[in-house]
């Protein structure tokens, strides 16, 4: 890289792509998933013919084999259009990844070539009614019988539940904390698998959410992903990259916002002269500029970090998180005010990233566990 803070050729031509796809195939679209709480699955299907359903599979297994940053210009991109919809596919590679870095050949093979083109589409099952936060409380257990898993429990918060393929999911094999946790995937048409009502959200509406619920489901165990008791490792090492990309989503929600109020405080007429005449809004637009900015500085950061293995990689994206998500939440509810009572109609995509983008400080770890692994991690040094 001929400068550490400008982007490659290559990187700023993934991001024209994903660019163009979201002018094209998401943003024209988008008011009218999330008002008709409408699943986009063509669109996100037709995301795989550029390769974002496999971004960092590795290109043996078919994958595009690309870095975290990549994936970060991709979702962001993506999220201009639809933050639910960018999220989903996050999803899905973060699904699609653990199966090619921890699985062996055998449940490669099975579950891979179709995943990558998303004839397939994965959902991951980390998150259960009681645990949270606390992710290795997780209580739904897999008995051994035989050669298959006997599955029961419940996972909540599911993106994709009930809608995609396979989950790839987080179960308890053993009592230890930690250690007794093993990666299984599990196909929809299981029988014993089943799932909750959708749940009705504040937003992410094109983006369907329910629960995962096992009723002594039976799994191969050739569906296992890595070792028995080997889980919540595969689990924390994901989270790196599912932090980056949620992160990536509200810049890309944060810059739609900004760039539409721009837009509008220079139409928009008080007192005989254009919004953004006043020297309030010039103001409150440089802030958010300039919060943006900051964002996603330190978040393309941490993404070189993680795709370098470098070992304060975790305490960056977890930063990169907490400010990305933060910063892009109060940006868009700032270009809210500067649309006034428009903002608040759903004439303009205002409301919507305000709704959206409300969640990513929750998910993918909440900005106060992000606060307590950066903590943490200050206080070993």
């Amino acid at each position: 890289m001929t400068d550490q803070f400008q982007l490659t050729e290559d990187q700023i031509a993934i991001q024209d792509m994903a660019r163009r796809f979201t002018a094209d195939a998401i943003t024209p679209f988008a008011a009218e998933w999330d008002e008709q709480h409408h699943f986009p699955r063509d669109v996100i299907k037709r995301s795989a013919e550029l390769g974002f359903g496999a971004i960092y599979v590795s290109e043996e297994s078919g994958g595009i084999g690309l870095g975290r940053l990549e994936a970060a210009l991709i979702m962001e991109a993506m999220a201009y259009g639809c933050p639910a919809t960018s999220a989903f596919i996050s999803i899905h590679n973060m699904a699609a990844w653990m199966i090619d870095r921890f699985g062996g050949e055998a449940v490669k093979a099975k579950y891979l070539p179709d995943l990558v083109t998303m004839e397939t589409i994965a959902s991951y099952a980390l998150t259960e009614p009681g645990s949270g936060s606390d992710a290795a409380g997780l209580k739904t257990t897999a008995r051994l019988d035989g050669d298959h898993y006997v599955l029961n429990g419940t996972k909540q918060f599911i993106s994709g539940s009930g809608v995609n393929d396979i989950y790839v999911c987080m179960v308890r094999t053993g009592d230890h904390k930690t250690r007794g946790i093993t990666c299984l995937v599990v196909d929809k048409d299981t029988p014993g698998v089943s799932f909750g009502a959708p749940e009705r959200k504040l937003g992410w509406n094109a983006s369907p959410t329910a629960q995962l619920i096992f009723e002594d489901a039976r799994v191969p165990v050739t569906n296992r992903v890595g070792g028995e008791g080997e889980g919540f490792g595969f689990a924390m090492a994901g989270l790196d990259g599912g932090r980056l990309n949620i992160g990536a989503c509200s810049l890309g929600g944060a810059q739609r916002c900004l760039d539409e109020a721009v837009k509008y405080t220079k139409e928009r007429q008080q007192f005989g002269q254009p919004v953004a005449d006043f020297q309030n809004t010039q103001f409150m637009l440089a802030d958010m500029a300039t919060d943006l900015e900051a964002a996603r500085a330190l978040l393309y950061l941490a993404a070189a970090k993680v795709t370098a293995n470098a070992p304060d990689k975790s305490r960056f994206s977890a930063m990169a998180k907490r400010l990305a998500t933060d910063n892009g939440s109060k940006i868009v509810n700032d270009a809210l005010q500067l649309f006034g009572g428009y903002g608040y109609l759903k004439d303009y995509p205002i409301e919507r990233f305000w709704r959206d983008l409300r969640v990513h400080s929750i998910l993918e770890g909440t900005n106060q566990v992000m606060r307590m692994i950066v903590g943490r991690d200050l206080l070993r040094q």
